[in-house]
């Protein structure tokens, strides 16, 4: 087991966990919900690591479907499997880079009830997730219904929006085997749960509006430089 490569693995995992969550539609619908509902910063954050948990679990799940291809993969390619592997790496950042240039530098959730097109009235060209209006169609923000209808709607809008950037470094990783595996996952939970209720906190105590559009601008673009960087790492610590 190549612990430089291990490192690099965790590392651009975590990266990826992390930065992935700290974009808006992973925290800002938990800011705007609790404040129209009324709830405290700890029922805030509670509703955020429940949710967060349905995420990182259907992430989980598929990445356990990924670990198996990969583990029948490298029982019959053997020691061509870092090339395979770093040119899957490549092929999904190329696609990512492809996503960025087309203009789909993110993929937005919409709360239940909430699909919003663009209007001359919002402002925006294209149709997008943009929250505040989003909201206003929601009842999850409506008093009108309980807590529990608000939770629910949140948690499944995360559930089923899972990380799709995490899946390749899942691939990356089963050379490691499913401890390996385990590692990953542990990565995976720590860096999103830790980025949703940093940002959700921050925010409610009234650091407004982080300046975070850069990034989520250009999140395929940053996914796609990860995994061909960490393609060229496995082909050369691993060949």
């Amino acid at each position: 087991m190549n612990s430089t490569v291990l490192a690099t693995v965790a590392v651009t995992g975590f990266t990826v966990a992390f930065f992935h969550a700290a974009i808006p539609t992973h925290w800002l619908p938990f800011v705007l919900v609790s404040r129209a509902r009324g709830w405290s910063q700890g029922k805030a954050l509670l509703v955020v690591i429940f949710a967060g948990l349905g995420h990182v679990a259907l992430t989980t799940l598929l990445g356990v479907g990924i670990a198996w291809f990969g583990f029948q993969v490298d029982a019959r390619v053997g020691a061509a499997f870092p090339w395979v592997t770093g040119g899957v790496l490549v092929l999904i950042g190329c696609y990512y880079f492809w996503r960025q240039w087309r203009g789909g530098g993110i993929c937005h959730h919409h709360p239940p009830g909430g699909q919003h097109h663009a209007s001359a009235h919002c402002g925006h060209e294209d149709e997008h997730s943009h929250w505040d209006d989003e909201l206003k169609q929601s009842p999850i923000v409506s008093r009108a219904t309980g807590d529990w209808a608000a939770v629910s709607g949140l948690f499944v809008m995360l559930t089923l929006s899972p990380c799709e950037g995490f899946l390749p470094v899942y691939l990356s990783g089963v050379q490691f085997g499913w401890p390996g595996f385990f590692v990953l996952s542990g990565i995976l939970a720590a860096g999103t749960l830790l980025a949703m209720a940093v940002f959700t906190w921050l925010t409610l105590i009234g650091l407004e509006r982080f300046k975070v559009k850069n990034f989520e601008r250009y999140e395929a673009g940053l996914l796609g430089a990860l995994f061909c960087a960490l393609a060229v790492v496995i082909v050369l610590l691993e060949s």
